[in-house]
């Protein structure tokens, strides 16, 4: 699958150098945000007349109203980074980093006009978490639900916010997000706890001075995974290395409750989260309210969001934000050694904090399985049998390249031909290379195993569905045991979201119900992960997915895909990893 052929002179095309230069955006003050009708500070759970935090999001939604946003995404040579220090390319979204912030309200659809500025690159953005019931056609993956857009080209992404909470959205062309292209989306609704100020999406991610195009052919000749030069928060941290860059600061406004909605956008980081001297109230697991948990410290991996409360209960003054990423975890790593932000009481003078705080006990890269959800779901265990039907397996290969394969397969997509080409043709001979997974159940709980037969942990998301965490293994626990594990197994309202923990030389028991047809990529979010081959795509109800196709979409996606296909097949770049 992955081989090093390449245009004369260059690796990928986003290794060619240009002209141009552009400074980071400067940081965005946190804003309180616009609430619903009857949602105050002191009823968050009320959202509209109707509407409040027990109503059933997959099954009802307010009416909302249309939101446009115009983007250009273009790239820049010697760009100036947020840390001071100098990087060959990057890739950007307006010309910011991250991205800039979607905003909605529950029930709003937004109206993305994406128009491709780079120069060789191709691109697509995908709406990480975003169920798109019936809309699987704006799921925004090249070779899966879409051509990329090509150089010089524009689409339009539209969909409609049935869920509320903190998501973020990123490229989905090969690992194109680790360049810049990437940013936070909120979804205002109801809580399942109480706050005055609502602080906005705060994205916390490993930083590098290497192209992600460069790192990618470095981590196709070797498993370790490459440190980072930085951790940023909220697209700022200063240059650990030397001079340059300033800490970020969140501003808390004393005897106040502030809701913060963390996001991991990394492309390798998994990571602990603590503020000295506070503790941190999670009311939101990716886009799944909870019913609230305080705690001293969160685990965030790649892709999952934990939207907290903090309490500025303590003597004014300045605390560290401290990012904990531990050398036995194999969970990442940086060069940076104490990654921190700076949590300043309003009325306190600016500095430094002098107190470091004490390390967080290790979780061993693990995400907590202890939240409950407010709306609930239950999967009977005993409609579960594991199976080779519904096991996968996770397993790696260092010679001669490093390649990541599900049941003895690395998914290697197409871009000139998604895998949707082939359900609207009602052609069902799909590439094996395509990692197809057939779901044709239709509105049942289905269960999947999976295992991993590698000593790496692995951040599993899941596109179209949030799923119920049914259980997973320690450590080195080997593949599943249905006589012995099965009883371990949680039935009765999971811990569920979009994006969790694969043990390492351990398991995992997911169940989703199959109520959404589509192509749904279902992948490891370590970027160099899924660029191996970690990835497998569920095939949902395929015979329904053409009819919730418009003639309109369709007809779009037909234009852009030979658009793309013109641009690439005479462009003379060849596609050296899975294209994910």
């Amino acid at each position: 699958m992955r081989s090093l052929i390449c245009r004369t002179g260059v690796l990928i095309a986003g290794l060619l150098a240009g002209i141009g230069q552009c400074a980071p955006s400067p940081l965005n003050e946190l804003e309180a945000r616009i609430p619903g009708s009857c949602n105050t500070a002191t009823n968050r759970a009320c959202w509209s007349p109707g509407y409040d935090i027990n109503t059933d999001y997959e099954t009802k939604t307010p009416p909302g109203v249309v939101k446009i946003f115009n983007w250009e995404v273009k790239e820049y040579d010697n760009w100036v980074g947020p840390d001071g220090r100098m990087k060959s390319k990057v890739m950007l979204i307006n010309g910011q980093y991250p991205g800039p912030t979607l905003q909605g309200n529950w029930g709003d659809t937004l109206v993305i006009n994406v128009r491709n500025r780079l120069r060789l690159n191709g691109t697509s953005i995908h709406w990480h978490g975003i169920r798109q019931m019936g809309t699987n056609i704006q799921d925004g993956v090249n070779g899966v639900t879409e051509c990329p857009i090509p150089p010089g080209g524009i689409k339009t992404y539209r969909f409609k916010l049935t869920q509320y909470g903190t998501t973020w959205y990123h490229s989905h062309f090969t690992a194109q997000y680790g360049n810049g292209v990437f940013g936070s989306i909120v979804v205002n609704g109801p809580a399942s706890s109480n706050y005055d100020i609502d602080l906005g999406a705060y994205p916390i991610n490993d930083y590098y001075l290497k192209t992600a195009d460069e790192l990618v052919v470095e981590t196709m000749h070797t498993p370790a995974p490459p440190a980072s030069d930085n951790v940023l928060f909220n697209g700022a941290n200063i240059n650990p290395a030397g001079t340059g860059g300033a800490y970020s600061r969140v501003t808390l406004t004393p005897n106040k409750r502030h809701r913060l909605r963390l996001i991991n956008p990394s492309v390798e980081h998994n990571f602990q989260v603590s503020i000295v001297g506070h503790n941190m109230t999670v009311i939101q697991t990716d886009l799944v309210p909870v019913k609230p948990i305080t705690t001293s410290n969160v685990f965030l991996g790649i892709g999952q969001r934990l939207d907290v409360i903090i309490e500025a209960s303590n003597k004014p003054g300045n605390y560290w934000m401290n990012v904990t990423l531990p050398a036995a975890n194999a969970c990442g790593s940086s060069l940076n050694t104490a990654p921190a932000a700076i949590v300043q009481y309003a009325n306190a003078p600016k500095g430094n904090p002098t107190d470091p705080g004490t390390v967080p006990p290790n979780p061993g890269c693990r995400d907590s399985l202890d939240y409950a959800p407010i709306v609930t779901r239950q999967a009977a265990l005993d409609q579960f049998a594991a199976s080779l039907q519904n096991t996968l397996d996770v397993t790696l290969e260092t010679s001669p390249l490093v390649i990541w394969k599900v049941n003895n397969s690395a998914i290697n997509i197409n871009w000139d031909r998604p895998i949707l080409d082939y359900v609207l043709q009602g052609n069902t001979a799909y590439p094996t290379s395509e990692n197809v997974v057939m779901v044709n159940q239709k509105n049942v709980w289905t269960y999947w195993v999976i295992e991993n037969l590698s000593p790496v942990p692995h951040p599993m998301h899941l596109h179209g569905h949030d799923f119920l965490v049914l259980g997973a293994s320690e450590d080195n626990a080997g593949t599943f045991n249905p006589a012995t594990d099965k009883a371990k197994l949680a039935s009765a309202n999971p811990t569920r979201r979009d994006v969790t923990m694969l043990p390492p030389n351990g398991w995992i028991v997911l169940s989703f119900r199959a109520d959404n047809p589509g192509n749904w990529l279902f992948h490891c979010h370590i970027a160099w992960h899924v660029s191996g081959g970690l990835a497998v795509d569920f095939l949902e109800r395929v015979p329904e997915q053409k009819a919730q196709i418009s003639l309109a979409d369709r007809a779009l996606y037909e234009t852009n895909c030979a658009a793309w296909r013109h641009y690439y097949d005479n462009s003379g770049i060849v596609k050296i990893d899975s294209g994910l």
